[in-house]
């Protein structure tokens, strides 16, 4: 199994603070939001030469791992 810690990073100087891709300025939040928007994961790492395809599979493990971590989240009804 992937260990995200490899690949994700957080540092001051870097996006505030929040989480990103190591050796990148391509964050976390930002890159989940791309998938979102309906990139595909070749489409992102075609417009990111910086960006490796085990970067970009630690994105989801870090978001499944906080996921995890956090209490469950309460959605209104019709919100999903």
């Amino acid at each position: 199994p992937m260990d995200w810690r490899d690949h994700i990073t957080s540092s001051p100087d870097v996006l505030a603070g929040k989480p990103a891709v190591r050796g990148t300025r391509l964050g976390v939040e930002f890159l989940l939001g791309l998938l979102a928007a309906g990139w595909t994961p070749e489409q992102i790492l075609a417009s990111y030469p910086g960006l490796t395809a085990e970067g970009l599979r630690a994105v989801f493990a870090f978001a499944a791992e906080v996921l995890q971590d956090e209490a469950v989240f309460a959605l209104r009804p019709g919100a999903a």
